[in-house]
C-alpha cells in the first residue's frame, strides 16, 4: 500500500496530497471505481453535488474505516446562498451517509449571481459548528479570493482550480502561497488527449521508466499541488497512485514548466455560472 504524503492545511487540517476523483464517473459506476480506488490504497474522494454520484461514493465508502477516509464534496452553483447552503449541505451529507465531512468546497464563484460571499458565511457557520474539518473553494480566481477573505476573515483552506502543464496557473499559485491557502488540481492530466503523447512528456516517461501519467502526476506533487486523478479503469487508477518510487529531476521540470500555454479545458471562472 502506497504511503501518501499529507499537506497541512491553514487550519492544521492534514489532507492526502494524492487522491480520487469522480468527476463524469456515472452514478451506476461510482461504487465500483471508488472501491477500486480504496482497495488500491487512495483515502481521499473527491466529489460534487454536480456530479450526480455523491450516493455511489457514500456507498463505496461505508466499508471503510472513517477515521481513514477524507472525502471532499461541493456546492453546486444553483445552491448559493446562506440558507440554500445549508440545505445542500444536508442533502450531500445524507447522500453521502456521513456525520461529518472532511473539505467542502464552493464549486464555482459565480460572479454574476454575486451569492458567493453569503455562501462563504454559510460554511463557516458549517465549520464553526464541527460539522466540516476544513472549507475551501474551487475556481475562484484572485479577486473572489479577496473578496470573501476581506468581508468573513477566513482564509479557505483550498482552492481547487484546473491545473495541468498546459495550464500552470503560476500567478494563482503564488496568491495561494501568500495567503496560505493549498492549491489542488483537477483534470491534472488536461483529460488526456495531446498532453500525454507530447514529445516532452514521452521523452521524460521513457527516462524515468514510467508512463507519461504518471509523469505528470509526479511533477504535480513537486509542485506541491495537490492532485485527483480520475479513472473508472482499475489498472489506470492502480497507475496512478504509483508514482512515489521515482523522481523527476531539475532539468525535467525546466522542460515541463515551458509547456505553459494559457490553455483552459473547462469554463472560465470570470464568466461561468
Amino acid at each position: 500500500m502506497p504511503d501518501i504524503p499529507t499537506i497541512k492545511l491553514n487550519n492544521g487540517v492534514a489532507m492526502p496530497q494524492l487522491g480520487f476523483g469522480v468527476f463524469q464517473v456515472p452514478e451506476a459506476e461510482t461504487f465500483d471505481a471508488v472501491t477500486a480506488a480504496l482497495e488500491a490504497g487512495y483515502r481521499s474522494i473527491d466529489t460534487a453535488a454536480a456530479y450526480g454520484n455523491e450516493e455511489g461514493v457514500g456507498k463505496a465508502i461505508a466499508g471503510f474505516p472513517r477515521e481513514q477516509l477524507f472525502i471532499t464534496t461541493k456546492l453546486w452553483n444553483t445552491d448559493q446562498g446562506y440558507d440554500e447552503t445549508l440545505r445542500a449541505f444536508d442533502k450531500s451529507m445524507s447522500l453521502l451517509g456521513l456525520d461529518y465531512l472532511d473539505l467542502y468546497l464552493i464549486h464555482w464563484p459565480a460572479p454574476a449571481k454575486a451569492r458567493y460571499v453569503d455562501t462563504w458565511k454559510a460554511f463557516i457557520r458549517l465549520a464553526d459548528e464541527g460539522r466540516i474539518s476544513a472549507i475551501g473553494v474551487s475556481n475562484f480566481q484572485p479577486a473572489h479570493l479577496e473578496r470573501i477573505i476581506n468581508e468573513t476573515g477566513r482564509v479557505p483552506a483550498v482552492n481547487q482550480i484546473e491545473l495541468h502543464p498546459y495550464l500552470q496557473q503560476a500567478e494563482l499559485r503564488q496568491v495561494h502561497a501568500k495567503l496560505g491557502i493549498a492549491t489542488e488540481a483537477w483534470s491534472p492530466l488536461a483529460q488526456g488527449g495531446d498532453l500525454l503523447t507530447h514529445p516532452t512528456i514521452v521523452t521524460i516517461a521513457k527516462r524515468v521508466g514510467r508512463t507519461p501519467a504518471q509523469v505528470v502526476l509526479r511533477w504535480h506533487l513537486r509542485l506541491g499541488n495537490v492532485v485527483i486523478p480520475k479513472s473508472v479503469t482499475p489498472k489506470r487508477i492502480a497507475e496512478n497512485i504509483d508514482v512515489f518510487g521515482f523522481d523527476l529531476s531539475d532539468s525535467d521540470l525546466t522542460e515541463l514548466a515551458a509547456l505553459d500555454k494559457g490553455h483552459r479545458i473547462g469554463p472560465d471562472p470570470d464568466s461561468f455560472g
